[in-house]
């Protein structure tokens, strides 16, 4: 037992990697005595990225051991060559016992430990087979009291569901102090490190990465890279600053509608929630006046980008509108609002951080809220009370659609 006071709050400072991004999405890098998750599917590239972040540690005369129950050493070995690791100050465990494990960690005591994956190790004294929920669990614990005890920062890979969520139970989500979701379409190059839970900082950060031959490459500037591809002229299509932690991204809202050919129209929603697509098609019926019923509708946020808050609403209403008429929105406008069910269009924090990221990149009209703060340099607002308003300002109601054409 300690007394408050006399507790150290100096003890703990975070740990830079060197791997910026990284760092970035962690609040500036690890912090000893920590434990944190990193979970993915199975060739997202959550082994790669751990075994760069060893090798800056290792430059950095940090030690690290890996652990493994998956790979072998040569498989490591050969992975590591390839993306010119620092292996000066790294080790290599290949077992799946996790006493080994504690044994090795206790005797080296380095300043990371990665354990991949955490499934796949096993304590003899616990009854069940690698992987199996009370593995799972006695395993965490007692590597996260080694962590504590000690002093060294271990890092467990997980395994994802077929749903995207973590694998194993859900208490070993409550048990670290960090989980972090590693994403990405594996036939894409687009990486996205996503902080779900930190104890030492805000979550909600993100890392963007890019997959190359050498390995992982940090984004620096992420909004280049989703708008790198995007075709202007284009129905259905907008540009919504969103809000990831404290960094502001211009992502590519695409909307299509096609004539449904069965009994209950589709409802497709990749990277936005499908409760918000649901919400915005009904106040465009209802408080706008445009159909979508018999109409199949697919929504996406291009990049892999997962957009969770409801800042992105007034843009999918708008790129819907769009999608339905068959007119293209100005590409260089960009909308950010929430929309409610009266269909008013009410503002969302930090307005300013979002449209500067936008004029940074040469965005000129913003379809704002009608409470939205003064526009940056270079930007003309647009408010707007409803997304009726706002639809009306592009000119998108009253619009023959093109399914009705001849």
């Amino acid at each position: 037992m300690v007394a408050l006071g006399d507790v150290d709050p100096l003890l703990g400072n975070v740990c830079a990697t060197g791997i910026v991004e990284f760092d970035r999405a962690l609040g500036g890098g690890l912090v000893p005595g920590s434990v944190t998750l990193v979970g993915g599917e199975p060739g997202i590239g959550k082994s790669t990225l751990l075994l760069q972040v060893a090798s800056a540690l290792s430059r950095a005369s940090r030690t690290v051991v890996i652990c493994s129950a998956e790979e072998s050493a040569e498989q490591i070995g050969r992975r590591a060559f390839r993306l010119g690791v620092d292996t000066g100050q790294i080790t290599l465990c290949t077992t799946s016992s996790l006493p080994e494990v504690l044994r090795v960690a206790e005797a080296s005591r380095p300043d990371l430990l990665v354990v991949d994956s955490i499934q796949t190790f096993g304590d003899p004294e616990v009854v069940g087979a690698p992987g199996s929920v009370s593995q799972v669990r006695e395993c965490a614990a007692q590597l996260i009291g080694f962590a504590k005890r000690s002093g060294v920062a271990i890092v467990l890979i997980g395994h994802v569901t077929k749903e995207g969520s973590l694998a194993g139970p859900r208490l070993l989500e409550h048990l670290v102090d960090t989980v972090c979701s590693f994403e990405g379409d594996r036939h894409h190059a687009l990486r996205v490190l996503s902080v779900m839970k930190h104890r030492f900082g805000a979550s909600g950060e993100l890392g963007v990465f890019e997959m190359t031959a050498d390995g992982l490459k940090g984004v620096a500037d992420p909004s280049a890279l989703f708008l790198a591809d995007r075709q202007p002229g284009i129905a259905g299509s907008i540009v919504v600053p969103i809000l990831e932690g404290h960094r502001a991204l211009l992502i590519e809202l695409q909307t299509l509608v096609t004539p449904t050919v069965f009994g209950t129209p589709r409802r497709s929603a990749e990277g936005v929630a499908s409760g918000r697509l649901a919400l915005i098609l009904a106040v465009l019926e209802q408080r706008v006046g445009l159909f979508a019923a018999a109409l199949d509708v697919f929504a996406s946020a291009v990049g892999g980008v997962h957009i969770q808050e409801p800042g992105a609403d007034l843009a999918l209403g708008l790129a819907l509108a769009s999608a339905v008429t068959g007119v293209p929105i100005d590409p260089l406008t960009v909308a950010c609002g929430e929309v409610g069910l009266a269909g008013e269009v009410r503002q969302v924090v930090h307005t300013e951080r979002r449209l500067q990221e936008a004029t940074r990149r040469g965005f000129r009209r913003a379809i704002v809220p009608v409470t939205s703060p003064r526009a940056p340099e270079g930007m003309e607002l647009i408010p707007v009370a409803t997304l009726l308003e706002a639809v009306q300002h592009l000119g998108l109601v009253g619009v023959v659609r093109p399914f009705e054409l001849g």
